[in-house]
């Protein structure tokens, strides 16, 4: 396992849980389920699977000294910044691109920084699992058993079994299918051939490079120059010359969906993305009556409330209320039904919409 890497992705803004998660400190950065930031738990839960040098981080050059200051045992040359945002195709071309260069027969893990995984054991032997069959030339996409009907998730469907490793069953990858209608999740959950798409893939560098080369040639093309550069003084200016041409395009749209050798393992590792103030529901302890708590030592009252969450690092008290949301932070109090936690990226809008930028 000395050519297995990790990559983390910790790039994102999260701004469905705002007003926690802001531009200048993002959810990944937040200690949202336990006293530890996201990214922290992240990095934590790869070992001893991967050593720190074995472990590279894809961020925005304005998270690099915050990330690095929660884990600086990882080695500062594997902060890979991007200059600027422009989607995750962008970000991962640039981080294989390195990887390939250091690590040229790497298997590399493609995995998230704010995403909470509560089986910490059973994703490390699935990962061992991913890396033997990506060594034979798959690409492996970490299914996630779908729990709801869910409109927030892209689904993927599951075709021709192909074999078991280590007790997990892997499948041809027929398609990938972007957060469909609640009908069309219906469907798919009630077929049990479709898993969520966690966003976790497993993948030979090589491998990786030449899908970019098949369908991306003119973004393969850019790298490659690049390429040519890492760890030499002209990386830098080389990196800006060719950034702003790279396409804004998801992972997903430019490689996966029309990937080679694609396989998905359907899993059940406790796994939740944490996207929104809802989504917190599903992590984090409750009381008797169903009240997400922040921690076990948070001052709060409640009194005839249920499923009400209370995020504040103030006495906080709840009195027969239900379904709601309440979260505090220094500039900003919001107030929300549970079931409208979606709509909290409609207002990261507003405030962008009307100059109001401080509050982002």
């Amino acid at each position: 396992m000395q050519n297995f890497v990790a990559l983390i992705l910790a790039g994102g803004g999260g701004s469905r849980l705002w007003p926690m998660s802001r531009d200048e400190k993002p959810k990944q950065m937040l200690p949202l389920v336990n006293k530890h930031s996201m990214f922290k738990v992240s990095v934590e839960r790869l070992a001893p699977l991967f050593t720190p040098d074995r472990i590279y981080i894809s961020t925005g050059s304005a998270y690099v000294d915050g990330l690095r200051a929660e884990c600086p045992e990882i080695p500062e040359e594997n902060f890979i910044p991007e200059p600027s945002r422009r989607n995750n195709a962008a970000a991962v071309a640039l981080a294989i691109t390195i990887i390939e260069k250091r690590h040229p027969d790497a298997i590399v893990a493609m995995l998230t920084a704010d995403h909470h995984i509560g089986k910490i054991e059973h994703f490390r032997t699935v990962l061992e699992t991913s890396a033997k069959l990506a060594n034979e030339g798959k690409i492996v996409t970490l299914g996630i058993t779908p729990t709801v009907a869910s409109t927030g998730f892209g689904y993927i469907e599951q075709g021709e079994h192909l074999g078991t490793e280590n007790s997990l069953d892997y499948y041809k990858s027929k398609r990938f299918t972007e957060k469909p209608d609640v009908v069309r999740a219906s469907q798919f959950v009630a077929s049990g051939k479709y898993s969520w798409n966690s966003g976790m893939f497993i993948w030979q560098a090589s491998k990786a490079m030449a899908e970019f080369k098949r369908q991306q040639g003119e973004m393969y093309n850019l790298f490659i120059q690049l390429q040519a550069t890492v760890d030499t003084p002209d990386y830098q200016q080389t990196l800006i010359s060719i950034w702003e041409q790279t396409p804004k395009i998801s992972i997903d749209y430019a490689i996966m969906e029309g990937a080679e050798d694609m396989v998905v393992i359907p899993v059940d590792i406790g796994w939740n993305d944490v996207g929104t103030w809802s989504s917190l529901y599903d992590v984090l302890p409750r009381d008797k009556f169903g009240n997400p708590m922040k921690d076990s030592e948070q001052d709060r009252i409640v009194l005839d409330a249920n499923d009400t969450l209370l995020f504040s690092d103030k006495l906080t008290v709840a009195i027969g209320v239900d379904n709601i949301i309440v979260v505090e932070t220094d500039d900003v109090l919001m107030v929300i039904h549970k079931d409208r936690a979606q709509e909290v990226k409609q207002i990261v809008n507003y405030l962008r919409d009307n100059n109001m930028e401080d509050y982002l």
